[in-house]
């Protein structure tokens, strides 16, 4: 080979090697170069003793008394015994128990629940509709303009159309083993029961509801968030037993949230007469029991229709 041919021979070699390298150079690179994703920003609502002495915050007050104790100053809107701060503990408060300032920043939205997007009002009547199993109140009434302007109270100064820390229910994976009805009830015995009966009916005193129903007539009905077992679970890893959050391992959450949302509750509003039309239009979800067979029953087959209290009149 002559000393042209030997060199035009080693510069070919030199490009087919540099070639090859290039895809991998060019994937590091573009890893190095990617953008670590930003934490949420915290957020700490104002103190609970700081509501304005005005016109103002006499609203704040009441929709901060309407979260508080629901059927006391909503009560033409609920048909159980429930109250706002049921599910979002320490008056809508808390991280990780779906916040009521983590919640006022991200409306309106698009919610695949009813395919269109919704405003914080509409968000409201829902809650009023499927978790109280209730009725809507209008958007212009004051029980919601009370709730909305206590929630906007609490956002005061958080950053709009983002999510913060603490916002909805720290969402968990999916378990080891699958969610199971047995140890469900296993670990409700032992942790839930103290509180919420044998029976999942709550407890009373004085006429006022102490501990919420977990299922039956009294409790949630199967078109709220609550019936979908990943947000059962995640609300109670989280936030269950009460004020000692986070000491169930995930898979006893998961076990627990399938045995109570295996229980059958009030029917879901949007029922069409069909269990199986209305699984299938609403609860078409691998988190839904609604329209399963579970112990022999199909959940769903033989609830109560929505309305609890409202619908007997009283």
């Amino acid at each position: 080979m002559n000393k042209h041919l030997k060199h035009a021979a080693l510069c070919a070699a030199a490009i087919a090697t540099l070639g090859a390298a290039l895809p991998c150079a060019t994937q590091a690179a573009t890893q190095a170069a990617a953008p670590k994703a930003e934490p949420a920003p915290a957020f700490t609502p104002p103190p609970a003793d700081s509501i304005p002495d005005d016109e103002f915050g006499k609203m704040v007050r009441k929709g901060q008394d309407i979260f508080l104790h629901t059927g006391a100053y909503a009560g033409k809107y609920i048909g159980n015994d429930l109250n706002c701060v049921s599910c979002h503990l320490d008056a809508g408060r808390r991280a990780g128990a779906s916040p009521m300032w983590a919640a006022y920043v991200l409306y309106p939205a698009y919610r695949a629940k009813n395919g269109h997007v919704n405003t914080l009002a509409e968000r409201l009547q829902g809650c009023f509709r499927y978790s109280m199993n209730g009725a809507m109140p209008p958007a212009d009434s004051q029980t919601i303009v009370a709730l909305e302007t206590y929630m906007y109270w609490l956002a005061k100064g958080a950053p709009t159309g983002v999510k913060l820390a603490g916002q909805g229910f720290p969402k968990l994976a999916k378990p080891a083993q699958k969610a199971d009805y047995t140890r469900g009830q296993q670990v409700y015995e032992q942790h839930c029961v103290l509180c919420h009966g044998a029976d999942g009916a709550g407890q009373h005193a004085g006429g006022k509801m102490v501990f919420p129903a977990l299922w039956g007539d009294d409790s949630y009905n199967w078109g709220a968030g609550m019936h979908s077992v990943a947000t059962a679970a995640a609300f109670i890893k989280a936030n269950m037993p009460l004020s000692q959050g986070n000491t169930l391992t995930e898979q006893q959450a998961w076990d627990v949230a399938y045995f109570i949302d295996a229980q059958e509750r009030p029917q879901d509003p949007r029922f069409n007469g069909s269990v199986e039309e209305t699984r299938k239009k609403y609860h078409d979800s691998a988190d839904s029991l609604y329209g399963l067979e579970v112990n022999g029953k199909v959940l769903g087959a033989h609830s109560t229709p929505a309305g609890g209290k409202l619908r007997k009149g009283s």
